[in-house]
C-alpha cells in the first residue's frame, strides 16, 4: 500500500477574526457594531459585554467547516464515501484513486485548517483582552482565560489530527511573526499544557462564570442548575485532557484526567458536550446531515460497516438502507450514513461513551486488564451484545477496544486517527486497485515551509 505525504513551500496562513458570529438567544450590548467589532475596541479595557461577545463568537466559530472535516477523516478512514455530483475529489483525492494525491491548495485541506485557526485567533484576542482590562474582577478574568485556553487547545488538536506528521503552529499570537511548525509529540505536549493552564484558571474562577455558553454544555450542569459554572467546565477540560493523553501515550495521565471529567461507568453514552444547530436566522444547520435517499450530494456508509458489525448490535442504526443503491467512480453503497436524523441534531464534541473507551484503553495499557474488560462490557452490553469472552491479553483487548471504538464513535472523527496511532492503517480496506490510505494531510499551501 502506497503512502504519500507532500512537503511543499508555503505562504503564511491567513487567520481572520470572527467574533461577530452569534448563537441563538444571546444579547450583545454597548458595542458600536456587534456584528463587526474591531480588535482595537476590545483590547483595552474591554467590558463584560465586549468579552461575552467574543465568547459567543468563539463558540459559534467552532462549528465552521465541520462537515468538510468529518468527510476528510471519515472518507480516508473508510467509514463512509462522500458522493458529490459537483466535486469528484471526494472519491479521487481522499481515496487516493490511481495517481490522485491529496492537494495542499484546495478546499478540503485549506478550509478546515483556516477555520480552526480563526477560532484560535478569537481565543487569543479574548485572552489578551481579558488580561488588559480593569473593568472585570480577577475571578471573572480567570473564567475567560479558562474558556479561551480550553477551546484553543481543542481547535489546535483538530488541526493536528489532520496534519499529524507535518505538525502545526502552536504560537500564532503575533500575526506578523507566526511561530514555527511544531511536530506531533511536541504539539501534543503543548496542547496538554494549554489544557492544564486552563484547568488552573477554572479552579480560580469562583462559583460562576460572567458569561453563558450554549445548551451544548447543558449535560454538564449540576442538578438544579440552569447554566454552566467553573466546576462544571473543569469536567469538560479534563475530558479533553484524557483524549490528548491517550494520543500522547500517557495512559496513567489519562486515568488521572478522567477522575476529574464527566466520566460515568454506565450506559449514559450520550452525555457530553455538543455543537448545536438551529434554523434561527444567522445560525447554522448540522453540516453532517443529509436526508435519507438523497441524490447528488450524499454520504454512503462504507460497506464494511454493515458487513463487520455483530448481529444484534444496535449501532447498526447509525446507517439506513437506501431505496436505491448509490454508485459513483466505481464505488457502490446500499446504506446512507444516518447518525443524525435532522438538520438541527447536535454533533458531539466529546461524550461519555468515548470516555469509557478511553478508560478501557488506559487500563489495557497500564496492565489493569480485568478493569478494561469491565469497561468494554459496559459498551458491549449497552449496545445489545453479550459480554466479552475472548483472551484477556493486552493484544486481544487492544483489538476489542479498537473494534468498539469503531462502532461506538462512528462518523465522529476517530477511526482514521485510531488506526494511525496503532500503526494499523494497512488494515483499512481498499475498494479499487490503486487506491491509497493516506497517513496525513499535506501542510497547506497557505503556509510557509520551515
Amino acid at each position: 500500500m502506497k503512502r504519500h505525504i507532500k512537503q511543499l513551500k508555503h505562504a503564511p496562513v491567513a487567520i481572520l477574526i470572527i467574533v461577530g458570529l452569534v448563537l441563538p438567544s444571546c444579547e450583545i450590548n454597548d458595542i458600536p457594531d456587534p456584528n463587526n467589532p474591531t480588535v482595537e475596541s476590545v483590547l483595552e479595557n474591554a467590558t463584560v459585554d465586549d468579552l461575552n461577545n467574543m465568547v459567543v463568537g468563539t463558540e459559534s466559530g467552532m462549528r465552521n467547516l465541520l462537515g468538510t472535516y468529518f468527510d476528510n477523516v471519515g472518507v480516508i478512514g473508510r467509514e463512509h464515501y462522500r458522493f458529490s455530483s459537483a466535486d469528484p475529489r471526494f472519491t479521487s483525492d481522499l481515496l487516493g484513486a490511481g495517481s490522485a494525491r491529496l492537494d495542499d491548495n484546495t478546499f478540503y485541506t485549506t478550509n478546515p485548517w483556516a477555520a480552526r485557526y480563526r477560532v484560535v485567533k478569537n481565543a487569543n484576542i479574548l485572552i489578551e483582552a481579558a488580561n488588559n482590562t480593569t473593568l472585570i474582577t480577577d475571578e471573572q478574568r480567570q473564567g475567560y482565560l479558562a474558556f479561551a485556553k480550553t477551546i484553543k487547545a481543542h481547535q489546535l488538536l483538530m488541526n493536528l489530527t489532520m496534519m499529524d506528521e507535518p505538525g502545526i503552529r502552536i504560537n500564532v499570537e503575533d500575526f506578523d511573526n507566526l511561530g514555527p511548525f511544531v511536530q506531533r509529540p511536541a504539539a501534543l505536549d503543548s496542547i496538554a499544557g494549554l489544557l492544564d493552564q486552563a484547568m488552573v484558571h477554572a479552579q480560580n474562577a469562583g462559583e460562576e462564570f460572567p458569561f453563558a455558553l450554549s445548551s451544548g454544555f447543558a449535560d454538564l450542569y449540576d442538578t438544579g442548575d440552569d447554566e454552566l459554572d467553573p466546576e462544571d467546565f473543569q469536567k469538560f477540560n479534563r475530558a479533553l485532557a484524557a483524549r490528548v493523553d491517550v494520543y500522547r501515550e500517557d495512559f496513567a495521565g489519562a486515568l488521572q484526567a478522567l477522575e476529574g471529567s464527566f466520566l460515568e461507568l454506565n450506559d449514559n453514552f450520550a452525555k457530553g458536550v455538543y455543537y448545536i444547530f438551529s434554523t434561527a436566522p444567522n445560525d447554522q444547520l448540522n453540516p453532517a446531515f443529509y436526508a435519507p435517499n438523497a441524490t447528488g450530494e450524499v454520504r454512503i456508509a462504507h460497506p464494511s460497516f454493515v458487513e463487520d458489525i455483530a448481529p444484534g448490535d444496535d449501532r447498526i442504526s447509525k446507517v439506513s438502507r437506501r431505496n436505491e443503491i448509490a454508485t459513483q467512480s466505481g464505488l457502490t453503497g446500499e446504506y446512507d450514513v444516518a447518525v443524525y436524523k435532522s438538520n438541527t441534531d447536535p454533533i458531539p464534541l466529546i461524550r461519555n461513551e468515548e470516555l469509557i473507551l478511553i478508560y478501557a484503553e488506559a487500563n489495557i495499557q497500564t496492565g489493569n486488564l480485568l478493569e478494561a474488560v469491565r469497561a468494554l462490557n459496559i459498551i458491549r452490553t449497552g449496545h445489545g451484545l453479550l459480554p466479552y469472552t475472548g483472551l484477556v491479553t493486552r493484544e486481544a483487548l487492544i483489538d476489542e477496544m479498537l473494534e468498539q471504538r469503531r462502532f461506538s464513535l462512528y462518523f465522529e472523527g476517530h477511526r482514521w486517527v485510531d488506526m494511525r496511532r496503532y500503526g494499523r492503517l494497512d488494515e483499512l480496506p481498499l475498494d479499487r486497485p490503486g487506491d491509497d490510505v493516506w497517513t496525513t494531510f499535506p501542510r497547506p499551501f497557505i503556509e510557509r515551509a520551515e
